[in-house]
């Protein structure tokens, strides 16, 4: 496996990782009764995963670049494959990692009061006490925190929307960039696509998915719902997103056929 592949398997993993543990400041937020708090942390995380993505997809360019002009003799699909399998193994590890996650972010959240520094808090994640409080956090994920059956204010719709977004999301640049190997004529038309794809995932995230999971929040700030219930709401979600890059490996190939397609057509 040459660097660069072995740079792209690394980023696609951090990525989804980081995406999975942002569930974990919600349930942080609802613990310590900080939402504010809570979604400063999220958007922390989330330009963390936003940043390592913006050198994902020039990497990922970069390969196709290098298999058309005979650089690369592997099999470019497998290779795509393996990226897709990376981001799947993300999301589970940080799945496995969210009640040891959510446990340091209340504490995260609790030092930033005195401090009224994100920054300084997080840099004194690094230090003896800090590495302390990791150490007394870890957990594994419990059994009733998923139940036996699917939480009342959760519909199916909502589950499906969110794979269905999440794989979008996940699929979205690799299949534009992958038509661009279909078609190399039209590869920076195909590439260019990938914003349509994930613009599409992104409204059905903020139509129907976040403000479901804020509604949540406010339900149990207000004490209309427990925090067990919500913290299985979060489980539910979580395994829906954990699905999506499941579905992202079956709409792989036919998403960057369809992308083909769209950029002969305009």
């Amino acid at each position: 496996m040459d660097t660069n592949m072995t740079a792209l398997l690394c980023l696609a993993f951090v990525i989804n990782l980081i995406g999975a543990l942002a569930y974990a400041a919600r349930i942080a937020g609802v613990r310590t009764g900080r939402i504010a708090m809570s979604f400063a942390l999220f958007n922390v995380l989330l330009l963390v995963s936003r940043l390592a993505n913006g050198f994902l997809a020039p990497l990922v360019a970069k390969r196709v670049e290098n298999s058309l002009a005979g650089q690369i003799t592997t099999n470019l699909e497998t290779d795509f494959r393996m990226i897709l399998l990376s981001a799947f193994v993300g999301v589970l590890a940080g799945l496995i990692l969210v009640p040891t996650a959510q446990r340091m972010f209340a504490h995260a959240i609790e030092a930033v009061q005195p401090r009224q520094s994100l920054a300084r808090t997080l840099l004194r994640g690094l230090s003896p006490d800090g590495l302390r409080i990791l150490r007394t956090s870890i957990s594994v994920p419990a059994r009733a925190s998923v139940g036996k059956e699917k939480p009342r204010e959760l519909t199916w719709g909502i589950l499906a929307a969110n794979c269905v977004a999440q794989a979008l999301l996940v699929v979205g640049v690799f299949a534009a960039i992958y038509a661009g190997y279909l078609n190399p004529e039209y590869r920076v038309t195909a590439s260019q696509l990938s914003a349509v794809v994930n613009g599409f995932a992104t409204i059905l995230l903020f139509l129907f998915i976040d403000p479901h999971l804020s509604v949540l929040t406010d339900d149990v700030v207000d004490g209309k719902q427990s925090e067990s219930s919500f913290r299985r709401a979060i489980a539910w979600i979580s395994i829906s997103r954990l699905a999506g890059t499941l579905l992202a490996q079956a709409l792989f190939l036919p998403a960057a056929i369809a992308i083909v397609w769209v950029a002969n057509l305009i």
